[in-house]
């Protein structure tokens, strides 16, 4: 555990709440400073969205406080805020509903991020994807209508379900489903029923509350452990592995720079005004997986091969794949003007930097070698 006077990361289970401030697990009182001007409470705060987020408010003159169990999230991802005088972070899950009363009482505005994503985790653990978004959106968003607080919620282009029509589609368009027995529609299910959750709220109980449907986003700090495309394809390119492409390749998708996201998430909280709507939020630059592929070797200078797997050989019985997602953004843009400045080349541009910026030294290498036929020996 480390903790100052300013920051503080305390264990999963380390915080309990109480009258005067939340306490770490040596019963330390966490003070929360309400007296700034302005304070945010980022859930998932240590994921990827939710780093950079963070990163953004702080420059910006917000304390920010980041709540994250690092289940999927990283501390490598906030490692560079620890110093900041005005980034706490708060190791706890969204579920300690004790925990979440304190943050959200003492934070001006919350911006609910944290869920369980990635195809591969709702086809591994189906039953913490729906309890962590389902229960952990309806805690937060009890507290935020308890105290008062607006409250952005993080929702996702899989609610509108498997349209098949080549199509931008609009906040008001119609879920298409599968069945239950595809697992995939659990997650799509579950953020829809934490839209329905935050839009009940605010008829019933007047919760100050906006929900954006986020589309691909993609950038530096991204991992692909949990089925996200581009930085699997370019960790793969870069290591001469396969690229491994599932089903035929012929499926698009649209994917918005992290940058741009954050910017949308911003000024949408501070539009005041705009409460009990929902906004796409996504570029509408399409790009055919297989074109993707051909890309990310492009610009990597790959020799590597591609690999078609079925959904499948990937993740067993219960996947299907959309053929096409879409974002249609006029009603963002008419709302805050806002739209997408970074395109799909800058995207690549910035996670195959990153990546080769993590990629082992040549003296690293050499020495994992060396401690492998070490141990081998």
């Amino acid at each position: 555990m480390r903790h100052g006077s300013n920051g503080v990361t305390t264990p999963v289970g380390g915080i309990q709440a109480g009258r005067l401030g939340a306490k770490t697990s040596n019963g330390d009182v966490l003070h929360l400073d309400a007296g700034r001007d302005r304070s945010a409470l980022i859930t998932g705060g240590a994921g990827f969205i939710g780093s950079h987020l963070a990163e953004r408010l702080l420059d910006s003159g917000w304390t920010v406080y980041a709540l994250d169990d690092v289940s999927t999230g990283s501390l490598e991802n906030v490692a560079r805020l620890q110093a900041h005088p005005n980034f706490h972070l708060v190791i706890e899950s969204v579920l300690s509903a004790s925990v979440v009363s304190e943050l959200v009482h003492k934070c001006d505005v919350v911006y609910h991020l944290a869920a369980a994503v990635g195809v591969r985790l709702i086809v591994e653990q189906p039953v913490h994807t729906l309890l962590t978004n389902i229960q952990g959106t309806e805690t937060v968003l009890e507290y935020c209508t308890r105290f008062g607080k607006r409250v952005l919620v993080a929702s996702t282009s899989e609610v509108y379900g498997d349209h098949r029509e080549e199509r931008p589609l609009q906040e008001d368009a119609r879920r298409v489903y599968g069945p239950t027995t595809a697992r995939r529609w659990a997650y799509a299910d579950s953020k829809a029923i934490d839209e329905f959750l935050a839009l009940a709220y605010r008829d019933e109980r007047d919760l100050d509350c906006v929900i954006v449907r986020l589309f691909n986003t993609v950038g530096p700090r991204q991992t692909g452990q949990y089925g996200m495309v581009i930085p699997r394809f370019v960790s793969h390119a870069l290591a001469g592995s396969p690229l491994e492409i599932y089903g035929d390749g012929t499926q698009t998708r649209c994917f918005c720079h992290v940058s741009d996201t954050i910017r949308a998430l911003e000024d949408l909280m501070d539009a005041k005004e705009l409460t009990g709507e929902i906004y796409n939020v996504g570029s509408m630059e399409r790009v055919s997986i297989l074109e993707l592929a051909a890309r990310v070797l492009e610009r990597t200078a790959s020799k590597s091969e591609l690999k078609f797997l079925s959904y499948d050989d990937v993740y067993g019985r219960g996947i299907e794949d959309m053929l096409h997602r879409i974002p249609a953004i006029s009603k963002i843009r008419d709302a805050i003007g806002w739209r997408p400045t970074r395109t799909l080349d800058d995207i690549l541009e910035d996670v195959v930097d990153h990546e080769r910026s993590h990629l082992p030294t040549p003296l690293e290498t050499a020495q994992r070698t060396a401690a492998s036929a070490s141990r081998d020996g």
